[in-house]
């Protein structure tokens, strides 16, 4: 089965993703994830996940929220593709401690959350 990954880039899917999703919260990430349903006109067994990343300003500056978006971006990269099974719509939030955590821990919290929230 392979995956294909895209961007969730649009107001009302990160607002669905809120409502309707999953929520997993570790230190260096919160995340929401919406399973979607493999509908008829998906006849290819493909999974497609769309992932966002989104960081508030409470985190820090403009150059701090986009390095931790940058960081939640890597780690997904690396785990997502290896543990998503179906169709899902997922959003990582970054935290204040996205920015200071060694990368291998926040490798770990993506995937326990991702685990948690039932990715």
């Amino acid at each position: 089965m392979a995956v294909t990954i895209t961007r969730l880039k649009q107001r009302r899917d990160f607002l669905q993703a809120a409502r309707k999703g999953h929520k997993a919260v570790e230190r260096g990430v919160v995340m929401q994830v919406l399973p979607h349903a493999h509908t008829a006109q998906n006849t290819t067994q493909d999974a497609n996940i769309r992932v966002g990343f989104t960081v508030s300003k409470k985190v820090g500056n403009a150059v701090q929220r986009n390095r931790a978006k940058r960081r939640l971006r890597a780690a997904a990269e690396m785990v997502i593709p290896s543990q998503v099974n179906g169709d899902a719509d997922i959003v990582l939030i970054g935290r204040v401690h996205t920015l200071t955590r060694p990368f291998t821990a926040l490798v770990a919290d993506v995937s326990r959350a991702l685990k948690k929230a039932g990715g």
